[in-house]
């Protein structure tokens, strides 16, 4: 039975995450090599490691079907117990189609077809509009007691040039539910949204961005401060912000993170507003040496480089305890997109001991170009015991480190003419993808055929373990045929 007290359910939140990335990547080093960049520029610069990339037989339906059945076999879920599913993601494959109507086949077996919720759509910032819906679903009078289903997926692919290297792809599913482990806290939520042309898609016959990178950093840590101001009130109001300091009042800070190196840049901005709403600053010793920095005004410094220097060296310590465990998948694996900022919880989870993660306040922002932004506010349960929902939502992330090491390194050629492929036929009918399966994990949906009317059909890569009856008849998914 469902918690409630006084008409609201308790402790709703994340019950359990999963995330699914390509089986292949692209070594960053290399890749600096092969584009004829400086040295450093996309290691040391950005702070990246690999970049994960799709083949022609991904796609982000494929990503998302991969990533649900791998969260409701793990956790052993019934597609019967779920009554919203909502998709984020800015990888569009039709104007009309969701990909939420495409992951309707998993249901088809048991015959759920009362699912609310559809994609919602706005560059990196979907997947979390998706999780607020179903937190909102959740504690409303038409919640009926079923989980959520929240999936963000995205290919991120950029024109050959200095951008590619901050591509990636990849998915995340999140269930929501009430008595889950990872709690929302209920007001602690910010949220700014402006009109600027930082990032957008405006080309329909092409997977690739217009971007406009110096002002998308601006927007981002424009946002980041608007989003500080916010939260810190209502940290307040909650009684959980007790002194100027929003750095002191949660464990971990996970960032949406198009590139490790703006992250860690987002911890010292974090510090600088810290810095400047503290009425006695020349009292912490954090702050010490940082006086001349006193008269400055935020709008002015996004790219200052003695105010950017200074702090990043003052919130070292906190980067390194609070941030930078958050960073795995986003050095391995580049900008998911939607998915960014949940690959960075998935990366703090997994960056500690189960019994450390107890009780611990995590702070998320999030950001998509355009604008959208939201910063808010997890809380782990206290219970850590091994028959814990927080010990199996843990436990079943055991395997991405192992996943991480088990993909195939391609060559920056080979990784450049599947860019090419991917550029000439990612909207092309009909169409059979010419990739092989045999690097794909297994359990991997892939496409393998686009009709004359571009209806996609997919299967699925078999199961190394036995599969059930249930499971035999999702192997194969032919979407648009009988």
């Amino acid at each position: 039975m469902s918690s409630q007290r006084d008409g609201w359910p308790e402790n709703v939140g994340i019950v359990a995450i999963e995330v699914y990335f390509p089986a292949q990547y692209v070594d960053q080093k290399e890749l600096e090599t092969f584009d004829g960049a400086s040295t450093g520029k996309y290691t040391i610069g950005l702070g990246q490691e690999k970049m994960g990339f799709c083949s022609d037989n991904e796609d982000v339906n494929s990503l998302c079907l991969t990533v649900v059945q791998r969260l409701m076999e793990r956790n052993g879920v019934s597609y019967s117990d779920i009554g919203r599913l909502e998709v984020g993601t800015e990888t569009i494959l039709d104007k009309s189609k969701s990909v939420k109507t495409v992951l309707m086949q998993l249901f088809e077996s048991c015959g759920n077809t009362n699912i609310e919720g559809i994609d919602t759509t706005n560059a990196c910032y979907g997947g979390t509009s998706a999780l607020f819906n179903a937190v909102n679903w959740i504690e409303s009078s038409y919640w009926d007691g079923r989980k959520a289903l929240v999936v963000a997926g995205d290919i991120a692919v950029y024109a050959s040039g200095n951008a590619r290297c901050t591509g990636g792809a990849g998915a995340i599913a999140m269930l929501i539910g009430d008595d889950a482990p990872l709690v929302f806290e209920r007001g602690c939520r910010a949220t700014h949204m402006q009109h600027v042309y930082d990032f957008y898609k405006p080309n329909m016959d092409s997977e690739y961005p217009v971007v406009d990178g110096k002002l998308s950093i601006q927007c981002y840590l424009h946002a980041l401060d608007k989003c500080y101001d916010i939260i810190s009130h209502k940290l307040e109001s909650a009684e959980i912000k007790t002194g100027s300091s929003l750095l002191d009042c949660a464990d971990a800070f996970v960032f949406h993170s198009p590139f490790c190196k703006l992250v860690q840049k987002s911890v010292a901005r974090i510090m600088f507003n810290d810095f400047l709403q503290d009425p006695h600053p020349e009292q912490r010793q954090i702050f010490t040496g940082l006086d001349a920095f006193r008269e400055f005004k935020l709008e002015d410094t996004y790219f200052n480089k003695q105010v950017e220097t200074a702090f990043m060296t003052a919130s070292r310590t906190e980067f390194i305890k609070k941030t930078e465990p958050s960073l795995l998948l986003a050095k391995q694996i580049g900008n998911m997109y939607t998915p960014s900022v949940y690959g960075g919880l998935v990366s703090f989870l997994i960056s500690r001991p189960v019994e450390d993660l107890a009780d611990c306040r995590i702070i998320l922002f999030s950001y998509g170009s355009g604008l959208a932004s939201s910063m808010y506010s997890l809380r782990v349960t206290k219970d850590f015991s091994p028959q814990s929902d927080l010990h199996k939502l843990v436990n079943n992330l055991s395997d991405v480190k192992m996943r991480l090491d088990r993909r195939k390194k391609v060559a920056p050629e080979i990784f450049d003419n599947l860019m090419k492929l991917r550029e000439t036929t990612h909207h092309k009918a009909p169409y059979k993808p010419e990739s092989s399966i045999a690097h794909l994990f297994p359990g991997t949906y892939y496409l393998f055929d686009v009709d004359d009317k571009h209806r996609r059909k997919y299967k699925r890569k078999p199961l190394t373990e036995p599969v059930d009856v249930a499971d035999q008849l999702s192997q194969n998914l032919h979407l648009g045929s009988s």
